[in-house]
């Protein structure tokens, strides 16, 4: 039995890193939907199960970007993969099995809004790691903003 947890343990370690299976980036102007599966939230979703509220900021987009990524930076384990105008993507990688999450955001200078998703690239049910990790993320941009007048 032992042998059977530690290949289990051994094949997740290996496969937890994969790509994703979902497009990453702006389609249409938004972020990808969530799939069914409860590893998912969106700030766009219409339903309860995967909604997040969107991050809301003043000042202009440019600041708000900036904060964002200060308040990344300040998480463990993230790392900052693509940095555009209006668009942000982040990977998240737990400590013990080494899964990969990606987290998007999309700028709408507009609404002063920052619409994010964040999805796990493996599994089914995350356990509410991408909800909290939303939450972690707001608390901290909204602690160190607004720098701006």
């Amino acid at each position: 039995m032992s042998r059977l947890c530690l290949l289990y343990v051994v094949v997740m370690m290996v496969g937890c890193s994969g790509t994703c299976s979902y497009p990453i980036g702006v389609t249409g102007g938004r972020l990808s939907a969530c799939p069914a599966s409860p590893n998912c939230v969106s700030s766009k979703s219409p339903d309860r199960k995967h909604a997040v509220e969107p991050l809301r900021y003043k000042g202009t987009a440019e600041q708000a970007k900036k904060l964002l990524i200060e308040a990344l930076l300040g998480m463990k384990r993230v790392r900052i993969v693509t940095a555009e105008e209006w668009y942000l993507h982040a990977e998240f990688t737990s400590a013990l099995f080494r899964f990969v999450d990606d987290v998007e955001f999309l700028l709408d200078d507009g609404a002063k809004t920052i619409h994010v998703r964040s999805a796990s690239r493996v599994g089914y049910s995350d356990l509410g790691v991408n909800r909290r990790r939303v939450e972690a993320i707001r608390s901290r941009f909204d602690t160190l903003g607004p720098p701006f007048p």
